[in-house]
């Protein structure tokens, strides 16, 4: 097991999930997200280019999902994506990672079974049988 977070090896949900969110996060309006990086879907909201469409990859995503991937906008991700956490982050389930998980033959991560009051939770991939 590893306490390397499971999202390095995933990025599932950066290819599953339309990522949208207030322009007001877009550079031009002072936030962080590049401008270039996003489109309009409405007056009030954007969505991270790769995201609003039927075959959904986000364009910041570099790697193949479920072998190794990074964003390649981290440091400047929208509050979507900073929001988003992988199943079992702070002990919390979250049923939306084990869905983008399964969209693409990916195991859901298993809840720790041993959490060490020292360091960080360890995270443990289960096979679907």
């Amino acid at each position: 097991m590893s306490d390397v977070s499971p999202c390095l090896n995933c990025g599932a949900c950066c290819s599953h999930f339309r990522v949208s969110f207030f322009w007001g996060e877009c550079t031009s309006a002072g936030g962080t997200v590049p401008d270039e990086w996003v489109s309009s879907i409405s007056p009030s909201r954007v969505a991270m280019l790769g995201t609003d469409c039927k075959n959904v990859r986000c364009t910041a995503l570099e790697g193949e999902v479920g072998k190794g991937v990074s964003c390649s906008i981290y440091a400047q991700r929208s509050s979507t994506c900073r929001e988003f956490d992988a199943s079992w982050t702070d002990g919390q389930h979250n049923p939306d990672c084990d869905a983008a998980r399964a969209a693409f033959g990916l195991a859901p991560i298993a809840a720790p079974s041993v959490m060490h009051e020292s360091g960080p939770s360890v995270f443990e991939v289960v096979a679907i049988a």
